[in-house]
Parts: structure tokens; C-alpha cells; sequence
């Protein structure tokens, strides 16, 4: 297995107030957030993003960590996997002129309203299957997205991932290191379908065969 390493460390912290938050959610928020259409990317806030637009600031700090930790040049490839809009494509490809870049994602709505200069490159497709021959991509980054599956597709997401890298890959997942940040998470979860404890995730990816990097996302 790969190694524990944040590489969003670089990405804005947000305030938030997960308590408030995780009170008002309800499971009608959650039916509705799950069809990731257009109010979860840009309905009502209790529907998840509340607007999502490009903002430079976001993964601009973020694509250097990447290119060190994977050694990213104009030659590699990169797969995301669940790449919304494709923001952080965008950023890769204009921080890294002439690097190949792809992305998927389930919603019809995100790949619709790409961002521009990334439609030729996206497409609607499932983590379950993703549409590529063995080995297509140097590097392969599911920045929460497969916890938005149950357990064993969760795991086939994985292997999906492993399938169509050639060795590096990077995940965050929905997690907990204690029982007070569990009741949190699952307050504050709107999608994730599977959140475990970071030790039952390390277990959980051994299992499925991932050798892939991994990190946490913890509100």
C-alpha cells in the first residue's frame, strides 16, 4: 500500500460549523444531494455546494504539491475521478502546459457545465467501470468521491483505479479517528455512503488491493 501524506494541505480551509450544519441536514437534503444534478452543484446550500464556480484560488496551491509528490511533467498523464466541473483539470493543465489530462464523474450536470477548456477532456462515467485499458494514466486522484458508493462498490472503485494507473494514485475518503469526530461526520455527511474509522480504511484498502496514497477528510 501506498502512504498516508496530505497533499490537499495547500487547499483553503473553510470555517465551518459542523454542529449547525449537521442539525439542519435531513434525509431529504441527502436523496437530493445523492443525484449530484444541479441543486446539489448549484441549488440551495442544504443541497451541497450552494454554487460551484471556478475559483483559482482553490487548487492552484494544490497542483505544485502534486507535481512534486508524483513528479508530474508535461509528459504525464493524469485521470480524476470524479472531476465535477473540472477546476482542478484546468489548473493542472495551466500550471503544467502540455500534460494529458482526463477526467469522469457521474453527473450529467457537472460534465454539461464544465469548465470550458475542459470539455473535450471529461466525460460522464462510473467509478465502478471506468472507461480506459489497463495502465492508460501515470497517476490516477479520487479526491472524495469513492465514499459516495456502498462498501463493495466502493472497493470495485478501487480496483478500477489500480486497474487503469500505472502505479500511482491518490484517494480521500470520509473519516474518523475518534468517537466524537464519528458523530460529527455523520452529522455533516451529505453523500458518503461509506465513512470508517482510519484504521478500518487502512484494512478496507489492503483488502481491496489499492497500493495507491490515501488521506483523510475529517470536518
Amino acid at each position: 500500500m501506498g502512504v498516508e501524506i496530505d497533499l490537499l494541505a495547500n487547499y483553503p480551509k473553510t470555517k465551518r460549523n459542523v454542529k449547525e450544519r449537521g442539525a439542519e441536514k435531513t434525509e431529504e437534503d441527502r436523496r437530493i444531494a445523492r443525484q449530484f444534478g444541479k441543486e446539489f452543484f448549484d441549488g440551495d446550500r442544504k443541497h451541497g455546494y450552494g454554487g460551484f464556480s471556478y475559483i483559482s484560488r482553490f487548487w492552484q496551491p494544490v497542483i505544485p504539491t502534486f507535481q512534486k509528490h508524483f513528479d508530474l511533467s508535461p509528459k504525464s498523464s493524469v485521470l480524476d475521478v470524479g472531476c465535477g466541473k473540472g477546476f482542478m483539470l484546468h489548473d493542472l493543465s495551466e500550471l503544467i502546459p502540455g500534460i494529458q489530462v482526463q477526467g469522469i464523474d457521474v453527473s450529467e450536470y457537472a460534465i454539461a457545465n464544465a469548465i470550458d477548456d475542459m470539455k473535450p477532456f471529461v466525460q460522464v462515467a462510473d467509478a465502478r467501470k471506468l472507461p480506459f485499458p489497463d495502465k492508460s494514466f501515470d497517476v490516477v486522484i479520487a479526491i472524495n468521491t469513492i465514499h459516495n458508493l456502498e462498501l463493495e462498490e466502493c472497493a470495485q472503485a478501487l480496483r478500477e483505479i489500480e486497474r487503469v494507473s500505472r502505479g500511482k494514485s491518490f484517494v480521500t475518503v470520509d473519516a474518523y479517528r475518534n468517537e466524537e469526530e464519528k458523530v460529527l461526520m455523520e452529522a455533516w455527511n451529505l453523500t458518503a455512503k461509506t465513512m470508517m474509522h482510519v484504521d478500518d480504511w487502512k484494512k478496507f484498502f489492503c483488502e481491496a488491493g489499492y497500493t495507491g496514497d490515501y488521506y483523510w477528510f475529517i470536518p
